[in-house]
């Protein structure tokens, strides 16, 4: 089978189990794991950041982050798809109590976030204290925000005195697709959750990136919710691997999207990284025929069938997927 469902898929490679085989490792709740240890600091490095803490999953990495920035009965402002709003099962208001408003269209919309905002009024209307942008955009197909806009979203918070969290579980393709330091990303968030487990091929784990109180602070929430994680090293290994290997070859998997595209009849130029969604007649039909020639994709809406390439489809299954797509949606 050629998996397209989503680039979680992913299974470590040959070189990447011999580096998790090969950890060093401590008890991570004791902060004593030094590979754990070693890929926080690298990643905290690289967005400019003075922390990070490893998760062991990219919601509640969200989760962890979001809190650092709304409390109780405060509310987060993002676009109506995103992944915090949309496919986190309600965790952000389970667990930490804050609500969210949201708003529908562009990833980010200025003007709109601007009549959005609304002022600590006293006991009269619920603060806003956080605006939280997705990049890559996942139910946005893939969509990239330029920095531009992200920079303008943290102008607009700092002159409001809120904070900026970005979900950038995808933020690898963004930077490969547009060249834009990870630094630069950075500096538009107070806070980040990055994502190890998708196009850069770990099996598992994501990390929060901020503020060393921040990080200090979402340490005793990951422990809170049950993520304290012992000699996790190995895990954290599979990171620094991925990060050394798999971040530049992002770019192949950003050239098999635009095909898959091509022969969807979707224009390719506007597949900005990884992830196509095609609009078809009947989303649930196209699975069933696809996979019954060995192609699985995912129906993310009765009409809305969507791709993701990752580390696991070569060039080869890519042009083999692309055939299948192109005779089923002819």
């Amino acid at each position: 089978m050629i998996d397209l469902r989503s680039d979680t898929v992913t299974r470590p490679t040959e070189a990447m189990r011999t580096a998790m085989a090969r950890a060093e490792v401590g008890d991570d709740v004791y902060g004593e794991d030094p590979t754990v240890r070693a890929l926080e600091e690298r990643v905290a490095g690289l967005f400019g950041k003075e922390a990070a803490l490893f998760t062991p999953t990219g919601s509640m990495a969200n989760v962890l982050a979001v809190r650092t920035l709304v409390g109780v009965g405060e509310e987060v402002l993002c676009e109506a798809s995103a992944h915090i709003a949309r496919a986190e099962l309600g965790a952000h208001a389970a667990f930490t109590g804050l609500t969210m408003r949201t708003w529908v269209g562009r990833p980010v919309d200025l003007a709109t976030i601007e009549t959005m905002f609304a002022p600590d009024m006293g006991p009269f209307f619920v603060p806003t204290r956080a605006v939280a942008l997705e990049n890559t955009h996942n139910f946005g197909g893939g969509a990239v925000t330029p920095v531009e806009e992200m920079q303008a979203v943290r102008r607009f918070a700092d002159e409001r005195g809120i904070g900026v969290h970005v979900d950038g579980a995808r933020i690898w393709n963004a930077h490969v697709a547009t060249g834009t330091p990870l630094e630069a990303y950075g500096a538009t968030a107070d806070v980040l959750a990055v994502c190890l487990s998708k196009g850069l091929g770990a099996p598992v784990g994501s990390l929060v990136v901020g503020s060393a109180a921040a990080m200090d602070e979402s340490r005793v929430w990951r422990k809170r919710l049950g993520g304290g994680m012992r000699q996790v090293g190995v895990l954290a290994a599979a990171g620094l691997h991925a990060l050394d290997h798999h971040l530049e070859r992002l770019a192949d998997d950003h050239a098999h999207a635009r095909l898959l595209a091509d022969a969807c009849g979707v224009d390719p130029a506007s597949v900005g990284s990884n992830i196509v969604v095609v609009d078809v007649p009947d989303a649930a039909a196209v699975v069933v025929s696809a996979r019954e020639e060995g192609v699985l994709v995912s129906a993310v809406g009765p009409r809305a069938l969507r791709m993701v390439t990752h580390l696991d489809v070569s060039r080869a299954d890519a042009e083999a997927a692309a055939s299948v797509l192109a005779k089923l949606l002819r």
